[in-house]
């Protein structure tokens, strides 16, 4: 692991995501820029002194001097998004799989880099969008792509939180601090961090290639240097429009994650803060309430869900999935086998470029005189 330190919040989840299967150990990590708290923290998680560095550098180069079996397979970067391309880098020229945090990057020329570089080596990468780990999330997707509500017209997705309505300093928040920040965060600040959830959520789900946006953002926060709200309408290739909406200033709200998609035939409803219900709306018969653990479900759903109905399965069980998801992947090419569909559903350095040209799009679009921007490659 990169990053993950002591104040780190994700650093926690991802190790959480990872161990709930059983399927992947902590080998080794580098898990501050302080060597003093990686030393700290690698102790806490009961690895051998030998195996805690004091750079990321240092761990890659280390550990690819070991024999196979012994040394690492995979490295997991949890830093702030400034310190995500050169690690994934790095271990991909050693020849190390890489699960990264989203956005991928920190601009969209870096992402071009490492998607290309992914290629290059045919090594894995995995992306952690959460929300597409939740096992309603997958029933969606494959209740649209099979046509079950017919061709997409309509899509409404937004995600309302609260916590970012008041100025914060690093002193005050260590977790909001490097967002507000553009030398760590990038161009975006609220779009970057959960609007471009929205997105992918949007291009999971639907499989909809975006053509172009109209889009406004906003910092309400005196002094803040990067949007902490926002909104845009997106079309679709085909046709479709999509209005997404992301604020960390609606005060009261924590994390409301919400998409609608309506097609020609019928519409469903899918909310994060009751993730184990997804709804399916028609014109000619009472609304159907489909809940996790039922054989009704898409085999993309059971694979993906654990406990018995009744049972929640909410974030640390979402964010497992990919991780779970990936590790039966690698697992598959480390023994020469071909692995199944549903162990390939995570998300790609594909994913991650579009959700970086969403970023560059949406800041583009914003600022521009233009009413409608183009998505934005190079």
């Amino acid at each position: 692991m990169v990053g993950g330190g002591a104040g780190s919040f994700i650093g926690a989840v991802h190790r959480m995501a990872a161990n709930l299967d059983g399927e992947i150990e902590l080998a080794c990590g580098c898990f501050s820029a302080s060597y003093e708290n990686s030393l700290a923290t690698g102790r806490r998680l009961f690895l051998p002194d030998s195996r805690i560095y004091a750079s990321y550098r240092d761990m890659i180069a280390q550990e690819a001097l070991l024999a196979e079996g012994d040394r690492m397979d995979f490295v997991a970067i949890v830093t702030p998004n400034h310190v995500h391309f050169d690690p994934a880098m790095q271990a991909l020229d050693k020849g190390f799989h890489v699960v990264l945090d989203k956005p991928m990057t920190f601009s969209l020329d870096e992402a071009w880099q490492l998607q290309e570089k992914v290629q290059q080596t045919g090594l894995l990468l995995a992306l952690t969008h959460t929300y597409t780990g939740y096992p309603m999330v997958k029933e969606a997707r494959f209740r649209v792509r099979r046509g079950d509500i017919g061709k997409i017209r309509r899509i409404y997705v937004e995600y309302p939180q609260g916590w970012l309505a008041e100025n914060v300093s690093e002193s005050d928040n260590k977790q909001a601090g490097w967002r507000v920040d553009p030398k760590r965060s990038g161009k975006a600040g609220s779009m970057g961090d959960i609007g471009t959830h929205c997105f992918n959520l949007i291009d999971y789900i639907t499989g909809l290639r975006a053509v172009d946006m109209c889009a406004e953002l906003n910092a309400f926060v005196e002094g803040r240097l990067l949007d902490d709200d926002g909104a845009a309408l997106i079309r679709y290739e085909g046709g479709a429009k999509a209005m997404l909406a992301a604020s960390q200033v609606a005060v009261g709200e924590e994390n409301n994650l919400s998409i609608r998609v309506y097609g020609e035939k019928g519409g469903l409803e899918w909310r994060q803060e009751e993730p184990n219900t997804l709804l399916l709306k028609w014109n000619d018969k009472p609304t159907e309430a489909l809940r996790t653990s039922h054989g009704y479900l898409s085999a993309a759903a059971k694979h993906n869900t654990r406990t018995p109905g009744g049972h929640p399965e909410g974030y640390i069980e979402a964010f497992a999935n990919i991780y779970r998801n990936f590790a039966l992947t690698l697992q598959c090419r480390l023994a020469g086998e071909t692995p199944p569909p549903e162990y390939l559903d995570f998300p790609t350095a594909n994913d991650g470029l579009k959700g970086m040209q969403f970023i560059e799009t949406i800041v583009a679009a914003s600022s521009g005189d233009k009413k409608w921007t183009s998505i934005i490659n190079r």
